[in-house]
């Protein structure tokens, strides 16, 4: 399957994004050509008002797109108010990468790697009662006795041997 497809996935606070920026350096670092997706359940505005894209989209656009010689964004405005689902929406813009680290997905069935930090939760949210089969390993600020791997959350380069062999290698 092409991409790849990672999810990287936590509560709120744990230090998903600063773990996701280290994944995507050391697969950059490889040689791999990396996407990535946020999940934002709150709604949120890439636009700066008062910018030309902005006034296009305020003025009614669907799709609004600003390009130049290094980069090409898009907002597309979602008229029926549903989130795509993940598998369209990265079957749709991520065809050239060769793997899609997402972060914020929490329920979903995509191989994944939970990140645990002590002072923010006990339990998993993968292990125990909701037991997840896709869960391939956990990035930890303290040993854990578990049936997957554990990492230190600083372990960017082993967590990557491990996505590496599991998921890019055919």
């Amino acid at each position: 399957m092409k991409p790849a497809i990672l999810s990287v996935a936590a509560k709120s606070g744990t230090g998903k994004t600063t773990l996701v920026v280290k994944l995507i350096s050391e697969l950059k670092q490889r040689g791999y050509r990396v996407g990535a997706v946020k999940h934002d359940g709150h709604g949120f505005s890439m636009d700066k008002e008062g910018k030309d894209s902005w006034r296009f989209t305020e003025a009614g656009s669907d799709i609004t797109m600003v390009t130049s010689r290094d980069q090409i964004a898009m907002i597309r405005q979602n008229s029926d108010r549903q989130e795509p689902p993940l598998a369209e929406t990265i079957a749709r813009y991520f065809n050239d990468v060769d793997i899609v680290i997402t972060e914020g997905f929490k329920k979903n069935t995509l191989p994944k790697i939970e990140v645990h930090r002590r002072e923010c939760r006990s339990e998993l949210l993968y292990r125990g009662e909701n037991h997840d089969p896709a869960l391939l390993a956990v990035a930890s600020d303290e040993p854990l006795n578990l049936d997957v791997p554990v990492f230190d959350l600083n372990d960017a380069h082993g967590l990557c041997d491990l996505i590496e062999a599991r998921l890019l290698t055919p």
